[in-house]
């Protein structure tokens, strides 16, 4: 018997074994009825069956095998994607998706086998049968991931609103302590919780902006006529009050005026000065550099120390990406490593680019921004 016309006529019996399979793969299934328990799986089966009845040539079957051929017959894709969708929606892992067509390969090719005994069963049969389960469960495992990423970045979305209440009334608490002058100590302690209020909110901030732009909705901007000297001169006055054992200098040649948002960009400047303050040289100064030109304005930020690595170069502009020499300091300061790829998300916003070079005595981080955006 060819193996299509077993799946067909034997239907219930294989989705029997695939449900006993699944009811087993807990927490998860623990709660499910045999509907859930069998999502999509008859419609997969039918959609193999009718893959296996259509001819194939070699070269088709080889194409296929690099994902290079046609639309398959039938509706396995949609029904593994949706199949993978609802296994992720409903708490299993990608462990125990994997396990379910490994379990429905084995038990499908066992019982076939059997009901062909003595006879030997057709070996291109078995050949596209594989590729089907394989092809299969890459549609479901892209489907699940896509899944898990959309439950996370929500997740994420919704631990950073509901944390800036109690943020926000710790800093308002913090700022009244200090207001008080109830003494040295009152106003150390203010102190100390209006600097960890400061590094909180942050974190906060990176991690909101982090999230908009994996939920595809990017960086919001609001441009307006800014003039960029004022606005970053602003900012890293900010930066030295903060940071008062550090040199910031700053430069400013040409017209600085042009339409941007100006939070923004003072967002952009301190993420770029602060990653230069901590991974340059203490005793040397961080150098800001302004210059305008007929179309642009540019911004270089630079600092001494030792240069980065190639590797790490390529990839700086990556989120959660830092150097392996900075990652467990990084970590116990608590930083994500998201400064340097919200800055290049600022950046592109307002249809401009950054980029960085580094050597053995210095390294630059360049800002070009267009001025009006297109």
């Amino acid at each position: 018997m060819r193996l299509a016309d077993f799946i067909l006529r034997d239907m219930e019996a294989i989705l029997a074994t695939w449900e006993a399979f699944a009811a087993t793969l807990l927490p998860a299934s623990s709660e499910m009825g045999s509907v859930e328990l069998r999502e999509e799986a008859e419609q997969m089966l039918r959609a193999v069956a009718a893959d296996l009845r259509t001819p194939q040539t070699r070269e088709a079957q080889r194409k296929k095998s690099l994902d290079q051929g046609p639309t398959r017959v039938g509706t396995s894709e949609t029904a593994a994607r949706t199949h993978g969708f609802l296994r992720a929606r409903g708490g299993f892992t990608v462990n125990q998706l994997a396990a379910e067509y490994r379990a429905l390969r084995a038990s499908v090719l066992r019982l076939w086998m059997d009901v062909c005994a003595p006879e030997a069963p057709d070996l291109d049969d078995i050949i596209r049968f594989n590729e089907a389960i394989d092809q299969a469960l890459a549609e479901s495992v892209i489907s699940f991931n896509m899944q898990i990423e959309q439950n996370r970045n929500l997740l994420l979305g919704m631990l950073g609103h509901d944390m800036r209440s109690p943020l926000q009334a710790i800093q308002v608490t913090s700022s009244y302590l200090a207001a008080l002058n109830a003494g040295e100590s009152v106003s150390k302690a203010a102190g100390r919780l209006i600097r960890s209020g400061a590094r909180m909110q942050a974190l906060l901030d990176d991690l909101t902006e982090f999230n908009r732009t994996k939920l595809g909705l990017g960086i919001n901007v609001s441009p307006t006529h800014t003039n960029l000297a004022d606005v970053l001169a602003e900012a890293l006055d900010e930066l030295r009050a903060i940071h008062p054992d550090r040199q910031i200098e700053l430069h400013v040649t040409g017209d600085l005026q042009g339409i941007w948002d100006s939070l923004r960009l003072q967002q952009l400047l301190g993420n770029l000065v602060i990653n230069a303050m901590k991974y340059g040289a203490q005793d040397t100064p961080v150098r800001v550099m302004v210059t305008g030109d007929v179309t642009h304005v540019r911004i270089d930020v630079s600092n001494c120390g030792a240069a980065i690595e190639p590797a790490t170069l390529a990839r700086i502009f990556d989120p959660l990406e830092r150097g392996r020499d900075h990652q467990n300091q990084d970590e116990r300061a608590g930083n994500l490593g998201l400064g340097l790829y919200i800055a290049s998300e600022i950046a592109r916003a307002h249809h401009g680019a950054i980029e960085t070079r580094s050597d053995e005595t210095e390294t630059t981080f360049s800002v070009s921004l267009p001025r009006a955006k297109p």
